[in-house]
């Protein structure tokens, strides 16, 4: 396991948890997850590779404007850099991980094949009280059907934490499903997407939870530290 970000405070954690829980809500989900592919806008001759990004509602960017999510702030950043990629938004709202499970075998069929997907899920199940073990055995089974594909893609796998009313042990046992499965499958690790986002009031929409476009360009910045590296050496490696 690499770890890629080190983990904020509880608090923050919590938020993020909250932040998809809005079952039902799609209001900024696309019909199609691959209906947010957003081209690349420089061409430099070589052909693009595909970063796709699975996750809840802080993926799809719930209440945001498609342009400024943070998946297409990242879409940004890699124009402005000059890297062969494009990006895939199929975050969906109020998604829990047995809902992505069953999106994986029609993602993970698409063309082109992603050079590195990114899991955000969890969050919605732990808001639920899911039994630890049915996330793990569904977070497993994701990376798995992710590992199936040759070449492998890199893989980066989100950390998520349960709500403290769950007590103690459910929390406990909650919170090492993620960084577990990462070193089991020589993974990455993104312990805290909204360090220095949730918590706070003047980033986040009016729900509290969800970040609004100020603090959509803080996730993206976060997230862009963590992936650029990684970037940097897949660019730089066969297709």
């Amino acid at each position: 396991m690499r770890v890629l970000v080190r983990p904020g405070c509880v608090i923050f954690l919590l938020s993020a948890t909250l932040g998809s829980c809005r079952s039902g809500d799609n209001r900024s989900a696309p019909s199609s997850p691959l209906a947010q592919a957003i081209p690349a806008t420089k061409d430099s001759g070589i052909p693009h590779r595909t970063l796709l990004f699975v996750g809840t509602s802080i993926t799809a960017g719930l209440g945001l404007d498609p342009a400024v999510t943070w998946v297409s702030l990242i879409q940004r950043m890699i124009d402005s850099a000059g890297m062969p990629f494009h990006v895939i938004n199929a975050g969906v709202s109020g998604e829990s991980s047995a809902g992505a499970l069953r999106r994986m075998d029609w993602l993970l069929a698409q063309e082109p094949k992603p050079s590195l997907v990114m899991i955000e899920t969890g969050a919605n199940d732990g808001l639920r009280g899911q039994p630890p073990d049915s996330v793990r055995a569904n977070l497993e089974a994701i990376v798995r059907r992710v590992e199936a594909l040759s070449p492998r893609p890199v893989i980066v796998i989100a950390g998520m934490e349960a709500l403290p009313n769950l007590g103690r042990d459910y929390a406990g046992r909650f919170r090492v499903i993620f960084p577990e499965i990462a070193r089991a499958h020589r993974a990455w690790y993104l312990p805290f997407l909204l360090a220095g986002v949730a918590g706070i009031d003047s980033l986040n929409q009016g729900d509290g939870v969800h970040p609004n476009p100020a603090g959509s360009a803080r996730v993206a910045a976060n997230v862009w530290q963590a992936l650029r590296p990684i970037l940097d050496s897949l660019a730089r490696s066969p297709h």
